[in-house]
C-alpha cells in the first residue's frame, strides 16, 4: 500500500474503498494517529452511521473484523473523530490528527451466560471475550468485558499506521481514550497499544523498553501458543520484563524479575497482556 494525494492506494495500483463523509471540515496538517473502536455491529453499519449527517462524528478510516478499508476522508482533512478532547496542552484534537476506527464493539455486559453489546443487543461467544479492568478504572472496580479484536484488523492497522507515520511525521500513537479520559474508553484494554505503538513508533538500537505483565502469562520457545511454556511460567502480574523484539503481536522479552527461583529468563509472550511500566 503507499498514499498518494492523502488517500490510501492498494497493492495493485487502485484507491481502497472511498466513501465521503460530511462529518468533516477544512484542511490540517496532522501531527497525531488516533485509535478508536466503532462500538457497532458491523463495518459496514460503522460505516453508515459516519456518512449520515446527522452522526456528526466520523473517522478518515474504518478497518473491518477481516481487514478491508474503506476511507472516509483525505487524511489532511479535518474529520470528528476526536469531540472534546486534550493532549499536552492543547485541545481539539480534530484539528491535528489522523482517526482509525477498527469494527469493534468495545464494552460488553454479562447476561445470563451471554456476552451482550449494550449498544447493538448482539451476543458475542466468551473466545470473543477479554475480561478486564479499564486503565483509568479506580482501584477495587470490576471487571468488564470486552471484543476482542481480530488478527486480521490489527495487521492491517498496523501496515496503515507505519504508512501514515512515515507520509506524516507523526508524533504519537494515542487512543481516544488518552485524549478524552474518563468521556472515552476506547480502543480499550483489548487493544494492544504497547505493541502497536512500539511497532509504529520504533525506538533506537540502544534503548530497552520496560513492561510489566498485566495478568498471569507464559513465557514461550516461540512466537505461538504452539511452542512449549518454559520454566517459571506463568509470569504473575506485575513482572518486569524488557522487549528484545517482535513478530506481530508476539514480543520477545527478557524477565527482569526473578520468578519461581528462575532467573535470566527469556523467551516470547504475547503483547495483549503487557503494559508500559512507569
Amino acid at each position: 500500500m503507499k498514499i498518494q494525494n492523502h488517500r490510501l492506494i492498494a497493492d495493485d495500483g487502485t484507491p481502497v474503498r472511498y466513501v465521503e463523509t460530511p462529518n468533516k471540515s477544512g484542511l490540517m496538517t496532522p501531527e497525531y494517529l488516533v485509535m478508536h473502536y466503532t462500538a457497532g455491529s458491523s463495518a459496514e453499519g460503522s460505516v453508515s452511521w459516519m456518512c449520515n449527517p446527522a452522526a456528526k462524528a466520523a473517522a478518515h478510516l474504518v478497518i473491518g473484523r477481516d481487514g478491508s478499508l474503506t476511507q472516509l476522508a483525505p487524511f489532511n482533512r479535518v474529520t470528528w473523530h476526536a469531540g472534546k478532547s486534550e493532549w499536552e496542552g492543547r485541545s481539539g484534537l480534530n484539528g491535528f490528527s489522523i482517526g482509525i476506527e477498527l469494527d469493534n464493539a468495545g464494552k460488553l455486559e454479562r447476561v445470563g451466560n451471554r456476552w451482550i453489546s449494550a449498544v447493538s443487543k448482539r451476543a458475542y461467544p466468551d473466545d470473543d471475550v477479554l475480561v478486564a479492568n479499564h486503565k483509568h478504572d479506580r482501584p477495587g472496580t470490576p471487571p468488564i468485558g470486552w471484543h476482542e479484536y481480530s488478527e486480521a484488523q490489527l495487521e492491517v492497522a498496523a501496515q496503515v499506521g507505519l504508512l501514515l507515520m512515515e507520509k506524516y511525521a507523526l508524533k504519537d500513537v494515542l487512543g481516544h481514550e488518552d485524549i478524552a479520559p474518563g468521556r472515552k474508553a476506547d480502543p480499550g484494554p483489548a487493544f494492544p497499544m504497547a505493541s502497536f505503538r512500539a511497532r509504529l513508533m520504533g525506538r533506537a538500537d540502544d534503548e530497552v523498553d520496560h513492561y510489566v505483565t498485566t495478568s498471569a502469562l507464559n513465557v514461550r520457545a516461540g512466537p505461538g501458543t504452539e511452542f512449549a511454556a518454559l520454566p517459571g511460567s506463568p509470569l504473575p502480574a506485575g513482572t518486569r520484563v524488557a522487549l528484545l523484539e517482535q513478530q506481530g503481536l508476539w514480543w520477545r522479552v527478557d524477565v527482569l524479575d526473578t520468578v519461581s527461583g528462575v532467573m535470566d529468563l527469556v523467551g516470547w509472550c504475547h503483547s495483549r497482556y503487557i503494559a508500559r511500566g512507569s
